[in-house]
């Protein structure tokens, strides 16, 4: 039987809420199911304030309009991550200066980000990959000593900490994606958090098309005007109805998630001298996001999706470094970014959605093992005929 990369999970109770939603005549933005999400985010994690949106995307875009990014303006941010984080502030004029990642995962090198701030640059933007938290202390007391804006795109972070402290709530703003590939799931769908609390009227405006709509329907004002710019970036009550009956089991989905991630780190060990695994920094909690290997090289890596594949199992690789892509390669500044190209070429993810069980995580993890060990083998061979 066929074991897909990914399947989208059901409570049971989407169908229910999105008929509440649709029996009380709110089927547009902001209703009863959008405020019970966003206090929920609020109040569990910390932030100041959320704003469903759209898509992650919406929300990137959303904080690039609030940080006033211009013409000129540069933006940190790694180059190993979904292009979507870049086109946010592509959108806006800015100039962006790609960052490689780290040796021993794919979040941005925070080592080398000092050296890239100009006087030109207004923001940093990183990506807490697989949900697992970028170092953070280091990172603030940079954009701190250069009174920079941060944004965290944690796309695959809910519900995963940097000591203790909740991802998405270190950045004066944060993007979330609810996209049917994450944690908890609306189909399409995101959230942009706001810790910086200057940000959060205008953010209201700018996702309500410009205009100054939700002060009216608070009875702040008597009548609503366009006052800025702005998008549709507010998502409908079926959207959020559906979030709210994924919120009330995330508990449940987390569990089993980490459950099935220890179990491909235990029955994968045993290979570790011929593939790299996920390893977690001492600072960062595991969200179960996602399971990856890093293979030796990207013959090997093509060679064990197409064997998996064989084997009706369907693992897929994941980001092209931006830094080289078609769009930005003309415009990067020439500089090697090694650990990035690495992960484009190495790195393979494997199954993980709820209703996997162990069992075949543990015949993925045998077929994977089979493989590398044969693939290992006969690279010795090849090595001592030389």
């Amino acid at each position: 039987m066929l074991i897909p990369f990914n399947k989208p999970y059901l409570t049971g109770k989407e169908f229910v809420y999105i008929q509440e939603a649709a029996s009380k005549g709110k089927l547009s933005g902001d209703g009863e199911f959008t405020k019970r999400c966003q206090a929920f985010f609020e109040n569990k994690y910390g932030f100041k304030k959320t704003l469903l949106t759209t898509s992650c995307t919406d929300a990137l875009e959303m904080a690039a309009i609030l940080l006033d990014i211009r013409q000129g303006d540069e933006v940190i941010m790694p180059s190993y991550t979904f292009v979507s984080t870049a086109n946010a502030f592509i959108l806006r004029g800015a100039k962006i200066v790609f960052v490689d990642s780290r040796s021993d995962n794919p979040g941005i090198d925070e080592t080398e980000i000092e050296a890239l701030i100009t006087t030109k640059t207004k923001a940093v933007v990183i990506v807490h990959y697989a949900g697992i938290a970028c170092n953070m202390d280091a990172i603030q007391r940079l954009t701190s000593e250069y009174d920079l804006f941060l944004v965290e795109d944690a796309a695959q972070a809910i519900d995963s900490y940097f000591n203790n402290k909740a991802l998405g709530s270190f950045g004066h703003l944060a993007a979330f994606s609810f996209h049917e590939t994450k944690n908890i799931i609306s189909g399409e769908g995101g959230m942009l958090a706001i810790n910086d609390e200057r940000f959060i009227e205008r953010a209201e405006i700018i996702r309500e098309k410009g205009t100054n709509r939700n002060r009216f329907f608070r009875g702040e004002i008597d009548k609503y005007n366009w006052v800025d710019i702005g998008s549709s970036f507010l998502p409908s009550e079926i959207t959020a109805a559906f979030l709210w009956a994924q919120i009330e089991d995330i508990e449940d989905i987390q569990r089993k998630r980490i459950l099935l991630w220890n179990a491909y780190y235990a029955a994968l060990a045993p290979i570790k001298e011929h593939v790299d695994l996920p390893e977690l920094p001492s600072y960062a909690t595991n969200n179960a996001h996602a399971f990856f290997l890093v293979c030796k090289d990207r013959e090997t890596r093509d060679q064990l999706i197409g064997f998996l594949k064989s084997n009706e199992i369907l693992s897929v690789f994941h980001y092209l470094s931006l830094h080289n892509s078609p769009f930005y390669k003309d415009k990067h500044d020439g500089r090697v970014l090694p650990q990035s190209d690495r992960y484009s070429d190495c790195l393979v993810r494997l199954p993980l959605f709820y209703e996997l069980d162990t069992d075949q995580v543990w015949q993925i993890a045998s077929l994977i093992s089979r493989f590398i060990s044969e693939h290992a083998g006969q690279l010795r061979t090849e090595m001592s005929k030389r």
